[in-house]
């Protein structure tokens, strides 16, 4: 039973939130406030906690600082951002703050459930297989694809499962073009929203990571008007 932490100040949608989702099989915590989640994620009980539902309008700390603080804690637990507004900038500080998805609220019971879902499984491990140049140094930079780890220069590299599913699924065909719509699809399963912030995120976000110069990459380049490659190198 995936255990699932949902984080919102509103009581009316915490409730139903919480209820549609143990209907769904889910084991839930909540929590109305950032302090109570990181409280929560410290204590005994945090360890169980797979992926968290977190709202962006806390009272205190904010769910961008929350969203923050629990990356600093593990690169693999999942988070989902809730957003009331829809707003552009929130969206894509959110996103830069290290979260995998968001959902704009209302959101329906369905959609809700099929993101944790589909987040829940980019956090399992890659069925990913061999690949051209697997396990090779790239340019400084080794991709272990059975062992799921990656290091630079010989110093291991921790990445959330997004973006370790998105540099696996760039390196697997070295030189080859992926669309952002392409990539939506194989990494989020995001099938009908052609979201591409999420994909231009997770790149930024990992960029940051494997780059000497993120403004100037090796290793995932941009095609631009198309998507992104892998190399060259």
């Amino acid at each position: 039973m995936p255990h699932v932490l949902l984080i919102e100040d509103d009581a009316s949608v915490r409730d139903g939130m919480e209820l549609v989702l143990r209907r769904h099989g889910y084991d839930v915590d909540t929590a109305a406030t950032g302090e109570e989640a990181l409280d929560l994620l410290d204590g005994p009980g945090g360890g169980k906690v797979e992926l968290a539902v977190l709202d962006l309008m806390l009272p205190g700390i904010d769910g961008f600082e929350v969203c923050r603080r629990i990356r600093a804690r593990t690169t693999a637990m999942p988070v989902i951002m809730l957003t009331a507004r829809g707003d552009d900038q929130d969206i894509v500080t959110g996103l830069e703050a290290g979260a995998d998805d968001y959902v704009v609220k209302p959101v329906t019971a369905p959609v809700l459930e099929a993101r944790i879902r589909a987040a829940l499984r980019r956090a399992e491990p890659s069925p990913a297989g061999p690949a051209p140049g697997a396990g090779a140094d790239l340019a400084g930079l080794v991709i272990d694809r059975a062992g799921l780890t990656v290091a630079k220069h010989g110093v291991p590299v921790a990445l959330p499962p997004t973006e370790l599913r998105l540099l696996l699924e760039l390196s697997a065909s070295p030189g080859r073009v992926f669309s952002r719509e392409r990539l939506l699809e194989s990494i989020w399963d995001h099938t009908f929203l052609g979201d591409s912030r999420l994909v231009d995120a997770a790149v930024a976000r990992l960029r940051a990571k494997l780059e000497d110069i993120p403004g100037k990459p090796r290793y995932v380049q941009t095609v631009r008007g198309f998507g992104y490659r892998f190399g060259p190198l």
